[in-house]
């Protein structure tokens, strides 16, 4: 194990702060969700009326010519067997919203909400209790496990001149990196209708994405009508595991380069986005551990 100043890699003041006072007393939770769900609605009642956002909706089953990304990722994780039953539900769950975001177009200037798109995912509406992770924990919750489509979702996007205008990261890493394709911290956190992926379109192309969930496969595709000039490859830097005390905080960095497709040279890099969370799991030998505390 490392040891380094603590003062040269200091954690993010949200994971070092006391507890919230949904924390401290937990009854305060439905209260607290009430009233963001309110802000969001209002928000979105404000921007419809002003003319600010023009919401995306409109779906097409006939496929824009250009399939920019497609991505694949595995449904069902080996989990504690008394867990396995969520994975399953997770299946269904992530069948009826992919089936909300199948074929959902993005013309020049609309925005898309993951939110608006999918809706609230109730029993009524077919969803099961699948696996959500709460202060870093998988518990049962109605609608657990869309989170990967959201990921899906976003993974793609971020392979395009599409703009993340906003993104809710896990503030906990669950599970080690066994099998991981993606890299870790480009996982978006879902809660209807407040914690949200909200991808806008300031380009002159349309888009638009297919999303469907296969045998084993939840699968995606990003099509346009025009293939755009440059292409992304996404990639994390800076991969640290720090302990603290008891505690293990794993934080990266996102790159995204920009590519020329003629000459395909690299042209520009861009930091996504940095990240630091929790560990709530012990890292294996493999894992070299910075001490700072």
């Amino acid at each position: 194990m490392t040891t380094v100043d603590a003062g040269a890699l200091e954690l993010p003041a949200r994971l070092t702060a006391p507890p919230r006072l949904t924390q401290r007393h937990p009854w305060l939770l439905p209260v607290a969700m009430a009233a963001h769900r309110a802000r969001r609605r209002t928000t979105w009642v404000r921007d419809a009326w002003s003319g600010r956002v023009v919401w995306a909706r409109t779906r097409d089953e006939v496929d824009l010519p250009v399939r920019l990304k497609q991505h694949g990722s595995l449904l069902l994780r080996e989990l504690d067997p008394d867990q396995m039953h969520l994975q399953h539900n997770k299946v269904t769950n992530l069948r009826l919203a992919a089936s909300r975001m199948d074929g959902i177009v993005v013309r020049p200037g609309e925005t898309l909400s993951f939110n608006r798109v999918v809706g609230n995912c109730t029993r009524r509406k077919g969803y099961l209790d699948g696996m959500k992770l709460s202060n870093g924990s998988a518990e049962a919750g109605v609608g657990g496990g869309i989170c990967q489509l959201a990921n899906l979702v976003h993974w793609m996007v971020l392979h395009s001149p599409l703009t993340v205008v906003e993104r809710s990261e896990h503030s906990f890493d669950p599970f080690p990196d066994k099998g991981r394709v993606l890299p870790w911290g480009v996982g978006c956190s879902i809660v209807y209708n407040y914690v949200d992926l909200v991808v806008c379109n300031d380009t002159e192309q349309t888009y638009q994405l297919r999303t469907w969930v296969g045998d084993r496969y939840l699968h995606g595709q990003l099509r346009t009508d025009v293939r755009p000039e440059h292409s992304y490859r996404v990639e994390a830097r800076a991969e640290q595991f720090l302990r603290r005390g008891d505690q293990v905080f794993r934080r990266n960095q996102i790159w995204r380069r920009v590519i020329d497709r003629r000459t395909g040279d690299q042209v520009g890099e861009e930091l996504v986005k940095g990240n630091c969370a929790l560990v709530v799991y012990e890292p294996g030998p493999e894992v070299e551990v910075i001490e700072i505390g």
